[in-house]
């Protein structure tokens, strides 16, 4: 086993940036997340809202925890000064190229990481979505390989100190997650799990879950209670092996992911939900695909982790999530539901009310800073952040 590191994002003058970072990497316990609630910036759409309009959408919103799956530099540019802590992606196409090959590895990280830093907070890299369960058994054997080469890259350049490099996971790698405790990876998983599992234990990474309780409602509607999956009032269910009780359907699900992570040998491995979400829209046979539905579930699950605890089987570790997502995306495929996961409409309007507002015009009188403002704000307050980082333990807030 290796040092444990827990990770977060710090931005300062350039000269400090470097003294910092190798002081991170050898010292502090830092971490990537703060507080407990993020989003996920999906693009898949021709509608939407450009990237400084989002940034504006987001800092009103006080969400400072952003995934996006890819590294567009448009993006970057435009999250540069703002603050706010960005994961990126690495797709699933560019695998088997940074499995082969270290020099490609690194010139993807020069490009897209370290290019940005430290103006744009880029705190992880994830690598590849849901990869292991996928259809694609060649992306299988190359995720390894592209993490690892990934990693060498950032260790290189002395970023492994504040850019942490993850990959996200569907529950399609687990096999018996009923009751939770019974929950082990898949046997035809395992053999590309474990390596990748004592890699991430070595360099401290988490395990991501995509851990959606609206599709596993949506495959048995007339034995799950909708209750249970909305995080409504509900007897739930009960593990007998653990004795414990669950009063909503995330929570199992994660402390499924953590009986098999425990099966599997690694008991302290953090789980973080990389995706969660509820669609407000869907086909005719998606009957649970509405906007009330979307609408309690994503009320509800926010109050959830305002709370700040964690699940019934590791009740120490604080649940964190990123929610799926900020826009319904129209140009993605599959059914109905699959376009209708946003906070937030492609104009920029609430989806509905759960107490965030939508973008404004300027003609509106709208109360909140423009952009501007708020990147100057988020410069200086970056600044000040970064020359106490090393004494003063960041405030975990709601995000």
């Amino acid at each position: 086993m290796g040092r444990k590191r827990s990770w977060f994002c710090a931005q300062s003058v350039p000269g400090f940036w470097v003294v910092f970072s190798a002081i991170a990497s050898l010292t502090m316990a830092v971490q990537a997340f703060t507080g407990t609630y993020g989003i996920n910036y999906g693009r898949i759409a021709d509608n939407i809202p450009s990237p400084d309009e989002v940034v504006s959408l987001l800092k009103a919103a006080k969400i400072k925890n952003v995934r996006i799956y890819d590294a567009d530099h448009k993006v970057l540019n435009a999250f540069s000064g703002t603050g706010l802590e960005l994961v990126i992606g690495l797709p699933n196409g560019f695998l088997k190229e940074m499995s082969s090959s270290e020099e490609r590895a690194m010139n993807w990280v020069k490009e897209n990481v370290q290019a940005f830093l430290p103006q744009t907070h880029i705190c992880g890299i994830a690598i590849g979505n849901e990869v292991l369960g996928g259809g694609d058994l060649e992306l299988w054997g190359a995720l390894l390989g592209a993490t690892k080469n990934i990693y060498k890259a950032v260790k290189k350049l002395n970023l492994d100190g504040v850019v942490q490099i993850t990959t996200a996971h569907s529950q399609a790698v687990f096999s018996n997650s009923f009751p939770p405790s019974s929950c082990i990876f898949r046997e035809n998983v395992v053999q590309y799990m474990k390596p990748l599992l004592e890699f991430f234990s070595e360099i401290g990474s988490p395990f991501c879950l995509n851990a959606y309780p609206f599709l596993a409602y949506m495959s048995d509607p007339e034995n799950i209670d909708i209750n249970y999956a909305l995080f409504e009032s509900t007897e739930g269910i009960f593990d007998p092996k653990t004795n414990l009780r669950y009063d909503n359907m995330l929570d199992a699900q994660i402390d499924a992911a953590y009986a098999a992570l425990a099966d599997a040998g690694y008991h302290k491995m953090e789980v973080i939900v990389t995706e969660t979400g509820w669609a407000s829209r869907g086909d005719e046979n998606e009957a649970a695909a509405t906007a009330n539905n979307a609408k309690i579930f994503n009320y509800n699950l926010r109050k959830r982790l305002a709370k700040k605890k964690g699940t019934p089987f590791r009740p120490k570790n604080v649940l964190k999530a990123y929610i799926f997502a900020t826009f319904n995306e129209n140009l993605k495929p599959g059914p109905t539901s699959e376009r209708n996961f946003g906070l937030f409409k492609a104009d920029g309007t609430i989806s509905y009310d759960i107490g965030f507002h939508g973008l404004q015009s300027s003609s509106s009188g709208s109360s909140y800073l423009s952009l501007e403002n708020h990147r100057a704000r988020g410069l200086a307050g970056s600044l000040i952040f970064s020359l106490t980082a090393s004494v003063v333990t960041p405030l975990l807030l709601l995000r």
